[in-house]
């Protein structure tokens, strides 16, 4: 059974592409959520503040598309994505008033 997820397409206020992701990211929908990352070609700005839930294979996808990501998250997956070492690669921001 696949997790619901839902992606939407738009525009951060900069300017820069923006994907809004909500749901939770796991094994079963991973590979939609690289299809769409692949369909955005250049930076993007992957907005995962409506994400309940990350686990390993969603990891691996961003880690796949790191080079161009900039993420906006929530407290609750920064302390994941921190450990995985990804925070290393990507700019990581807390959702604020241009987000």
């Amino acid at each position: 059974m696949t997790t619901p997820l839902t992606l939407t397409s738009g525009r951060h206020p900069d300017g820069t592409a923006c994907l809004t992701v909500s749901g939770e990211i796991d094994m079963s929908n991973a590979g939609s959520l690289d299809d769409a990352l692949v369909g955005k070609p250049g930076p993007l700005v992957l907005d995962l503040t409506a994400v309940e839930y990350l686990d390993s294979a969603g990891l691996s996808v961003l880690f796949a598309h790191a080079e161009r990501l900039r993420l906006v998250v929530t407290a609750l997956l920064e302390p994941v994505l921190t450990v995985s070492g990804l925070t290393d690669l990507v700019t990581v921001h807390r959702p604020g008033p241009d987000d």
